[in-house]
């Protein structure tokens, strides 16, 4: 037996355990939660050796801030494991319930999916975000982080388990794999015997690759090529606000914007206003014929491939677009179905926008930032959904969990 099929064991039989742990649960999140707090310094001397290798390997601003936690990241981290704690259990809600013609009661509840694996990148916050709504859910994990953000990890998880071990708990209810060659990402894929599901977490090329082989079933979650489109009645400071707060409050998030659309009677005005706001950033502007006409050289011809792109940067696609119907057409063609936004001030574009965007989040005059299981008050989430099935948009407690059907009688026969 390999060592990570040792660890899907170890995580099965975690799981039975923790599918009625009840309020062990949350003692186990408080428990994490204090820990986090009362190893901040440990941990950031773990992560300030990620920090280091990847400045040495040239790792660019954009992933380094991905990978960085200080003393108020840890801080929110940990606030964040006290507000899953908070949320209500979603194990054992009855979702429906019902009395056949022959007495039998079918009740319809909620139960842990079993054994989740989590293949991320350098977002060392995913490790206690993807573990806490785990065991909350009760459900055990198999985490494997990049190799930018693996001391970091290994810090984080070894904290973590120490604290789930003293609530009571069994510590392989939450494992991460050391191995971060490409060999145990295939395996994790392959672990048919102990993993219910795997969620991949990172960029367009991870979540490629876990979506093509693994042979688990798999939730795809995270790509982010979003846009905002101008409508022609949009208020121009606030199309410029929105586009400033969704690319650069935080440019390597996935529900940051990558391309804008700007309808070609409001673009002569728009777009001067818009750029100015994105200088302040020194934002990298790539754009149409149309875009380059009213902003001049300082805009750099777009391609095919910048619309497709996914820069996580300070870098962001301009196109003018002839119509309402124009800006759809061209997301559907290239977004990820992730989050989209119209500025606008006329009502039947918005209802229109909403209606024919197929993504999971779909805003009308709001940054796409907020797309964030928190947010939307459902607490820390394991990612945003960009499928259909089994679940869609921020994944919280209740979409780590599936439905079993419990049926009592009084000796009914069939």
């Amino acid at each position: 037996m390999t060592v990570i099929e040792e660890m899907g064991k170890k995580a099965k039989a975690a799981s039975r355990v923790l599918a009625n742990a009840g309020e062990k649960k949350n003692i186990a999140l408080k428990a994490i939660a204090k820990a986090i707090i009362d190893n901040t310094d440990k941990i950031i001397k773990a992560n300030m050796i990620d920090l280091d290798n990847g400045e040495k390997n040239g790792l660019s601003a954009a992933l380094l801030d991905r990978l960085r936690l200080d003393e108020g990241r840890i801080q929110g981290v940990a606030d964040g494991v006290l507000e899953v704690a908070a949320l209500a259990d979603p194990i054992g809600t009855v979702i429906s319930g019902h009395t056949r013609p022959n007495g039998m009661q079918i009740t319809k509840v909620r139960v842990p999916l079993g054994v989740i694996g989590i293949i991320f990148e350098s977002r060392p916050n995913v490790t206690v975000d993807a573990a806490v709504l785990c065991l909350k859910s009760g459900n055990a994990v198999i985490l494997r982080g990049g190799k930018e953000a693996i001391n970091s990890n290994k810090c984080l998880t070894e904290i973590m388990q120490d604290a789930i071990e003293k609530s009571g708990l069994d510590r392989n209810s939450v494992q991460l794999i050391e191995d971060t060659s490409r060999r145990s990402s295939v395996e994790l894929m392959e672990l048919t015997d102990y993993l219910d599901v795997l969620i991949p977490r990172g960029g367009k090329g991870l979540i490629k690759a876990v979506v093509e082989n693994a042979k688990v079933p798999v939730i795809e979650t995270g790509a982010g090529n979003c846009h905002v489109y101008v409508d022609d009645s949009a208020d121009i400071d606030m199309a410029a606000n929105i586009i400033y707060n969704a690319k650069t409050s935080r440019p390597s998030v996935c529900n940051a914007i990558e391309t804008i659309l700007v309808h070609e009677k409001i673009a002569d005005k728009a777009l001067p206003v818009i750029k100015a706001r994105l200088d302040e950033k020194n934002v990298e502007l790539r754009g149409c014929e149309k875009t380059a006409a009213i902003l001049g050289d300082s805009v750099i011809p777009a391609t095919e491939s910048d619309w497709e792109t996914e820069y996580g940067d300070y870098i962001l696609a301009v196109k003018v677009v002839s119509s309402l119907e124009e800006a759809t057409e061209h997301i559907a063609k290239y977004s990820t179905g992730h989050s989209e936004c119209i500025v606008t001030e006329n009502y039947r574009n918005a209802k229109l926008f909403t209606a024919a965007v197929d993504s999971a989040a779909v805003y009308v005059n709001a940054s796409t930032r907020f797309t964030d299981g928190g947010v939307f008050g459902l607490g820390a989430e394991i990612g945003i959904s960009t499928q259909k099935l089994h679940t869609r948009g921020p994944m919280g407690l209740n979409e780590l969990t599936s439905v079993k059907f419990i049926i009592e009688g009084d000796g009914q026969i069939r």
